[in-house]
């Protein structure tokens, strides 16, 4: 699954850095993550780094990307 930032986000920037795979954008107003490129960090870390350092706790699955852990691998493994 892709994760989704929901509306508690506050716009903290600290989630965007952190992302391998540059799927984290500056949205108006809230953070936005590109589903095609995120990958829950499959492949480059063993969990997603985005929601280790998000204060607000915004960072939840995405409803409507449902992908298991070999798909988030080859997704991964095609970006890299």
């Amino acid at each position: 699954m892709a994760l989704l930032i929901n509306e508690d986000c506050t716009a903290c920037d600290a989630c965007r850095p952190v992302c391998p795979n540059e799927a984290i954008a500056v949205g108006d107003p809230i953070y936005v993550i590109d589903p095609l490129k995120c990958t829950e960090c499959v492949g480059a870390e063993d969990e997603p780094q985005c929601k280790l350092v998000c204060p607000s706790d915004c960072i939840v699955q995405h409803p409507d990307f449902v992908e298991s852990r070999e798909e988030l691998m080859a997704k991964y493994e095609s970006m890299h």
